[in-house]
């Protein structure tokens, strides 16, 4: 479904991602991990589009995205979730919602996804009114996440969805997570909480200094202590 060969990835002259190869293949929940800096949000955001790669190729779905912008690289089904829980806070959570589903083509299967999302994040559908920004913390993430949900996305990247959210909040999102993917969303996962992260993974890659270090079974690199420690501290 997508695929990642040899890229990299630039900030200016710092060479961030240096030639990373991975795979997400249809129905599976891929794990990114490594240690904060390694490289892992801007895979993700090479792969939208908002830092494209000066080399190697993005491919969804049998097509070259490299160079798309990242508008049209959303038409195609790829939802970002941010790491930074951009809620727009003057807006309602309903209007929030409304600006994911703007791009959406079939407006008549809106309501759809307004309800299906609602059955993940039922809290939000008790806050529709209210503005984003008086949200607590865990509220801003569900919201985050809905609302890319709610553009009908084939594959979601989601970056660090549990920063910040106390253990209860936690097992939520991964519960939350593991029933989207039931439903047939696809997940690329950037996750500090490396325990969380892999419970509910297929496969994971472990990132390093921008370079791929690792690649294996979630239950392989949940066992392998070598790995945890020198790439992750854990």
């Amino acid at each position: 479904m997508l695929e990642l060969k040899e890229i990299h990835t630039y900030y200016g002259l710092s060479h961030v991602i240096q030639g990373v190869s991975l795979t997400v293949e249809e129905g599976e929940i891929i794990t990114l991990i490594g240690r904060n800096g390694a490289g892992k949000t801007t895979t993700l955001k090479s792969i939208i589009g908002l830092t494209p790669p000066r080399a190697g190729t993005v491919t969804f779905r049998g097509e070259d995205i490299t160079h798309l912008p990242t508008h049209l690289i959303a038409q195609r089904g790829i939802a970002f979730v941010p790491e930074e829980r951009r809620v727009i806070p003057n807006l309602s959570v309903a209007e929030n919602l409304k600006i994911g589903m703007l791009k959406n083509r079939d407006k008549s299967k809106n309501s759809k996804l307004l309800e299906r999302t609602f059955s993940y994040f039922p809290r939000l559908q008790e806050r529709l009114t209210q503005r984003g920004g008086s949200l607590s913390g865990g509220e801003q993430q569900m919201l985050t996440m809905a609302r890319g949900l709610v553009s009908n996305p084939a594959i979601m990247l989601i970056d660090e969805p549990t920063e910040g959210l106390m253990p209860l909040l936690v097992n939520q999102i991964a519960i939350i997570l593991k029933e989207m993917n039931k439903d047939g969303v696809t997940i690329l996962l950037v996750e500090q909480n490396v325990e969380m992260a892999l419970s509910i993974s297929t496969r994971g890659y472990v990132i390093d200094q921008g370079v791929i270090q690792f690649e294996g079974q979630a239950k392989e690199l949940q066992q392998n202590r070598e790995i945890q420690q020198r790439y992750l501290g854990v």
